[in-house]
């Protein structure tokens, strides 16, 4: 017996189609696919959903000087002149920041391999290089579904039938976090 479901697709089209449902599926929280599909995504989903809860608060705060450019009231860099050049003026700021233990750091870079980068576009059809942002999904695991699942073991998925599908008759699912 097979470890896996080979889906009727080959290795690479196999792996692809399930890290773009797995990436979909933490982004959005839920996806509707085939009852197949499902359950092998729950396979890969819950494993990282477990290591983002085990390394969620493993990290320390760490102050740091960061120099940081001045602005003025409109939003625009602050320069002088200095030796006939214009120069931008430089501020000293203590900044707090995370650092990551090395077994966070090795789980976040572990999260990273498996799932594509999500650049969100604004809903407006105007300036969407210029507006669209990239959405971090480690961070997303670590901040926001390890909180929510550290008391829990397992079972951060539930499949929910929602009857065949017209056309193949494959039985779709919607997938979804508890």
């Amino acid at each position: 017996m097979a470890k896996y479901r080979k889906l009727g697709k080959k290795t690479k089209l196999r792996k692809a189609l399930l890290r773009n449902q797995v990436t979909a599926l933490i982004y959005n929280g839920r996806i509707i696919t085939t009852e197949a599909r499902a359950k092998e995504i729950r396979k890969i989903v819950e494993p990282m959903i477990t290591l983002a809860a085990k390394e969620m608060d493993n990290y320390e705060v760490v102050t740091v000087k960061a120099k940081v450019a001045r602005k003025d009231a409109s939003g625009k860099r602050v320069k002088e002149v200095v030796d006939g050049k214009r120069v931008t003026v430089f501020d000293e700021v203590n900044k707090e920041i995370k650092k990551d233990s090395p077994s966070r750091l090795h789980a976040r870079r572990q999260l990273m391999r498996y799932l594509y980068p999500v650049t969100e576009v604004p809903a407006d059809g105007r300036a969407k290089r210029k507006n669209a942002k990239e959405v971090d999904l480690v961070e997303k695991l670590f901040g926001e579904y390890g909180p929510k699942y550290a008391g829990r073991n397992g079972g951060y998925t539930r499949i929910i039938k929602i009857g065949p599908r017209r056309g193949d008759g494959a039985m779709e699912v919607v997938l979804e976090f508890v």
